[in-house]
């Protein structure tokens, strides 16, 4: 029988809102039946921010993962569970960097499953004993969950695999996704049991959890969250080939700051961002960021380190030193090359072999003098293709031991037995060289477990006779789709499925010189020894923090719905325009400036057709029969289409090309706000902007009578926006002694006369009333993108100035919830057109009662 936590998760997937609970205090009784917390209180799913208060002094950290850093085993004499700390678990080593002062608290599921009548007293001796909180699975959602969709559809996409056929990782199955979010719901449960929202960090990890940041952040809107991905991030060309490919990048922007191992995944990420949500992104002093909603989203790019101290604690081992005695004695008078891989089809262990066996067949000299050690750990996933990997890897090497072999040598050594990790590090201190030959993998920490065991210690030096005081060396040979291969200057890096470099990379590694060898060496262990796992947790705590501190100032709020929640963060003092409140200072007001922007204010954007309909000319021509209303219209378009358009509308005032001209009503001339004296940058910046339309498909150029414009919303994201930055560059190099600004927008570069802006007309018609002894007492000023913000500054300045009444109302209102220098917002169109429909009303009321109440006074006076 399914648990509340998750029977109905499957309408969420498809769309439907989550419900969650109220917070408990902290540290309660551990709910062990999933979901018991979150069906309580469903009408607080959506508050405003954390209605729970905080009760911790102590900083507090809530590390997620989808596997409790803990060992479980039960007692044979007594059969109760024993647990212990997992030392070789990233979470817990990760506890390091965070400081004493630091209280961390891991959510996860134990490896070992737990009877149902158990999970109770398991869960109350996990959380007072090691401050874990179990999260309890039944099995079967469990397969779906992590057999299923993760190391069926996600490892595989992420690691460059398209299910092509039924056998390469199977067809989309939309149970697996909704089994996925299920149990991401029930992780979320789990958290909202311990979590004191105002204080506490949430530090999720890996694509097991990649859902959990919109289950957190709608119900904390300002929750303090972070999301750090360990696989690799595939390029938008993979990626978009997964159906549910904008939940799962909504659900991380959830986050506040977003972890990748290296900048490609980084770079991956935001590419889809771009492409698929219309995101860009920015870089502030070195800090990259994404504007959603209002809300930035931190990029944080370092590789993970390991735990040195961990290392060298096994490298003190008696254990470890006997180990490093007898493979001496062993391979003595030999070369050891070493690899240390997982049994899967990506970590590329059947592409060394082929290499070692070319090496062998090329330098004859090797053959007797060479081992190549493969460890091959088992497979973390289950199917065909890791047998295929394994039936493949056992026939490689009979192959090369059958052709090279001799009595008493074996050319490859393969171990596809459980190794303790005592006789990995021994493996590690007598290679000579270490090869990571991975098609594609996240990070690979095995360079970095090598280069801290050849450093070693005295001991060992005296076991392998060498001198303690000599610089150490070492060699790696990597594949360049690894994480670490970046950080790893020093490194041989090979194209793996290039097995002519792979081979040539070896034989170099075994006949490059000592120094060079020691030089290389002191290089890495550099990097590795100050870049360890606890300067990664530190500095992403650090940047976690950044990217949280101003929470609380911030006005939050959430929308959508199932798995497009989204949470908006807007400055305190923003707030929606509501239609009676600009109604009552409509009425109470009689000179009023009224200035609308065009496109996506009085009409949508992204509309095939862009001329007015009859609504918003009717609107118009109902606002400028008030006398005493002054409308302007502010638009980029030129003023012929702008005149043919608005024929009709005989006493609106019309402002065209972005306020270059300004036409007060229909019966008036055009005239120019800025004096230009001619406009021959013209034929400088057109053969230039002709160039760029040639190279980039999906790019044209306007021309206007005051400026020219390139617009590249129909060409690629990507190459558009590095096509705009060249041009933008490009233009400013050739127009440096024009009087001209070139400025990039909303897919566009523009190039017009300078001082040529919105905030123009603004200015105009303020002191145009002033002169005409019509101060205006009323302004209303609505528009929807960048260059609208000029016009908002301006009125929004002229409100201490003397073009304005001291007691005027000022209605600065952008399309949108967004930061913008205006004080409202209105959500879309249909706001607004409601909202001028308002104002009209309220017009004809008045213009109605006026000749009545005239009429009255007639009759008294007779």
């Amino acid at each position: 029988m399914g648990s509340r936590s998750y029977s109905n998760l499957s309408d969420l997937a498809s769309g439907d809102s989550p419900t969650f609970g109220r917070e408990r205090k902290r540290f309660p009784r551990v709910a062990t039946v999933p979901g018991l917390l979150s069906e309580i209180d469903d009408d607080n799913c959506n508050s405003v921010g954390s209605d729970a208060p905080s009760s911790v002094s102590q900083e507090r950290m809530i590390i997620v993962g989808n596997q409790l850093p803990l060992r479980a085993h039960r007692n044979a004499d007594d059969g109760e569970w024993c647990f212990s700390w997992d030392e070789d678990s990233l979470l817990l080593q990760l506890k390091d960097g965070l400081g004493e002062d630091v209280e961390v608290i891991y959510i996860g599921c134990l490896k070992e499953e737990v009877a149902p009548n158990e999970q109770d007293d398991v869960a109350q001796t996990l959380l007072e004993t090691f401050k874990c909180v179990p999260a309890f699975l039944p099995p079967e959602l469990f397969t779906k969950f992590y057999h299923g969709f993760c190391k069926q559809h996600l490892w595989p996409l992420f690691h460059y695999m398209l299910p092509l056929s039924p056998d390469l990782g199977g067809r989309f199955d939309r149970s697996l996704w909704q089994a996925y979010v299920s149990v991401n719901k029930i992780f979320a449960d789990k958290v909202m049991e311990v979590i004191s929202p105002d204080d506490d960090y949430v530090w999720v990890h890996d694509y097991h959890l990649m859902v959990l940041p919109t289950f957190l952040r709608k119900r904390f809107n300002r929750v303090k969250l972070g999301f750090f991905l360990h696989s690799p991030f595939p390029s938008s060309e993979i990626y978009r080939t997964l159906p549910v490919r904008d939940e799962l990048l909504r659900a991380l922007l959830n986050s506040d700051l977003i972890g990748f191992h290296t900048f490609d995944y980084a770079r991956h990420f935001l590419s889809c961002c771009s492409r698929m949500l219309g995101l860009s992104y920015q870089s502030k002093r070195g800090y990259i960021g994404l504007e959603y909603y209002g809300r930035t989203v931190s990029i944080k790019i370092l590789p993970v380190g390991i735990h040195i101290g961990q290392l060298q604690s096994v490298l003190n081992l008696p254990e470890t030193e006997a180990k490093v005695t007898e493979l001496r004695n062993r391979f003595r008078g030999q070369t050891v090359m070493l690899g240390v891989d997982d049994m899967d089809i990506f970590k590329g262990i059947s592409l060394k072999l082929l290499a070692m066996e070319q090496l062998l067949m090329q330098h004859h000299e090797n053959t007797g003098e060479v081992v190549l050690v493969q460890i091959a750990n088992p497979a973390r996933g289950r199917g065909r293709d890791v047998q295929e990997v394994q039936s493949e890897t056992y026939a490689t090497v009979n192959r090369i031991n059958n052709t090279f072999g001799r009595p008493g040598y074996d050319p490859v050594v393969l171990i596809d037995t459980p190794l303790q990790f005592y006789e990995r590090i021994a493996y590690y201190v007598i290679a000579e060289c270490c090869l990571v030959t991975a098609v594609r993998d996240g990070m690979n920490l095995i360079p970095y477990e090598y280069i801290i065991c050849r450093q070693g210690n005295e001991k060992l030096d005296e076991i392998l006779g060498l001198n303690p005081l000599a610089p150490k060396k070492s060699m790696l040979v990597v594949s360049e789709f690894i994480g670490c291969s970046p950080s790893l200057s020093g490194s041989i890096r090979v194209n793996p499925w290039n097995i002519d470099a792979v081979t040539e990379a070896m034989d170099c590694a075994l006949i490059v010189s000592e120094a060079e060898k020691q030089l290389r060496h002191e290089k890495h262990y550099r990097y590795v020894s100050t870049h360890d796992v606890a300067y990664w947790a530190r500095s992403f705590l650090q940047d976690l923090e950044r990217a949280c501190w101003d929470h609380l100032r911030r006005r939050c709020w959430g929308i959508g719905f199932g798995l497009g929640f989204r949470v908006i963060a807007l400055d305190p003092n923003f707030r929606k325009l509501s239609v009676e409140h600009i109604v009552s200072a409509y009425k109470r007001t009689k000179n009023r400036a009224i200035l609308l922007d065009y496109d996506g204010t009085l009409m949508p954007t992204g509309s095939l057709s862009t001329a007015p309909n009859i609504e918003v000319v009717g609107i118009l021509n109902n606002l400028c029969r008030d006398p005493k209303n002054v409308v302007f219209l502010v638009s980029g378009k030129d003023r012929k289409t702008l005149t043919e358009w608005f024929s009709s509308c005989e006493k609106l005032g019309i402002a065209a090309e972005h306020g270059y001209f300004i036409r007060p009503n229909h019966d008036a001339d055009w005239e120019t706000c800025v004096s230009v004296p001619d406009f021959d940058w013209k034929q400088i910046a057109e053969p230039v902007m002709k160039l760029y339309t040639e190279t980039t498909d999906g790019s044209a150029i306007e021309t206007k009578e005051s400026a020219l414009v390139w617009n590249y919303l129909y060409a690629d994201p990507d190459f558009g926006f590095c096509q705009a930055k060249e041009l933008l560059d490009h233009l400013e190099s050739v127009l440096a002694n024009e009087p001209v600004s070139v400025k990039s927008g909303q897919h566009i570069v523009e190039v017009k006369p300078q001082g040529v802006n919105k905030g123009l007309v603004a200015e105009h018609l303020l002191m145009t009333m002033q002169q005409k002894g019509k101060l205006p007492d009323f302004v209303l000023c609505i528009g929807d993108d960048r260059s609208d913000e000029d016009m908002f500054e301006v009125i929004m300045r002229a409100r201490t100035g003397p073009t304005l009444s001291p007691v005027a109302e000022v209605f600065a209102c952008t399309v949108g919830q967004k930061p913008s220098k205006a004080k409202y917002y209105v959500e879309d169109r249909t706001e607004i057109l409601r909202m001028f429909q308002g104002l009209t009303n309220a017009s004809e009321q008045v213009a109605k009662t006026a000749p009545q109440a005239s009429h009255r006074v007639i009759i008294d006076r007779e």
